[in-house]
């Protein structure tokens, strides 16, 4: 990896690997970091020949959150929201398209890099990791979409003891509460979020409208919900990916699909 680059950016075939590269500072989102972010991210989903999205990131931590260092003073209200309003553009494209994300979380995560880590729709977790809100201690409100994706996971009864109460989750406890997918060996992290990072880019049609749909089903009624799942099914049996499909198990083959 290069010692000088924010964020180190890979290819696997269908699946982009970004990772965090700020090791010294436990990979903090500094302003450099966060600018790439906001040009890549949007580029990637965009691109036909990404499936998927795996984040992680370098040396022992996956993200301690904000970087604080070089802005000890209080900023402006107005500067601070639009700092945040770059942030969402990037946080908004990943968990409104259709590509698949993982992250694969090696070690800390906390504020923000907590936040980061709850946008995978596979949260991957070594068993050295742990997870911890830090607003509380910071005087600060909870942000990348904690708010938000937390609650889902676990509930809105544990998400704010987890926010408020600033507890620290080790990977253990956040398997058995259903905050992460799955949780691993540390020497197998990597393989095993590359795995299904690839098994995910695998349908990119399903997938995307499953995760979509998933997504969905938090924010509309019942009977709006299986409207769309009707025209979603419509659209989905009319595709390239449904002949696809088909015509691989009728010829006993791996499907060959593409992304839309």
């Amino acid at each position: 990896m290069s010692e000088g680059t924010p964020l180190i950016e890979e290819r696997d075939g269908k699946v982009a690997i970004l990772t965090l590269n700020n090791p010294t500072k436990l990979n903090a989102l500094s302003q450099e970091i966060r600018d790439r972010l906001l040009v890549v991210v949007p580029e990637l989903v965009r691109d036909p020949g990404v499936g998927a999205i795996l984040i992680t990131g370098a040396g022992r931590g996956f993200s301690s959150g904000g970087d604080f260092s070089k802005s000890s003073a209080a900023r402006s209200a107005v500067a601070t929201r639009e700092a945040f309003r770059s942030a969402h553009i990037w946080i908004r494209e990943l968990v409104a398209s259709e590509t698949m994300v993982v992250t694969a979380v090696n070690g800390p995560a906390a504020g923000a890099g907590f936040g980061l880590a709850m946008l995978g729709d596979y949260v991957i977790a070594s068993q050295a990791a742990f997870f911890r809100s830090g607003f509380p201690t910071a005087g600060v409100a909870p942000d990348y979409g904690l708010g938000w994706t937390l609650p889902r996971a676990v509930g809105s009864v544990r998400a704010r003891e987890i926010l408020m109460g600033n507890r620290k989750i080790d990977a253990a406890e956040a398997g058995r509460i259903g905050m992460v997918t799955r949780v691993v060996p540390p020497e197998r992290l990597m393989e095993e979020a590359l795995a299904a990072a690839h098994a995910l880019a695998g349908a990119p049609y399903a997938m995307g409208m499953a995760k979509r749909m998933v997504r969905r089903a938090f924010e509309t009624t019942l009977e709006a919900y299986l409207d769309e799942e009707a025209f979603s099914q419509a659209v989905a049996f009319a595709s390239e990916d449904f002949i696809e499909g088909a015509l691989a198990f009728q010829e006993k083959r791996p499907p060959a699909f593409r992304k839309i």
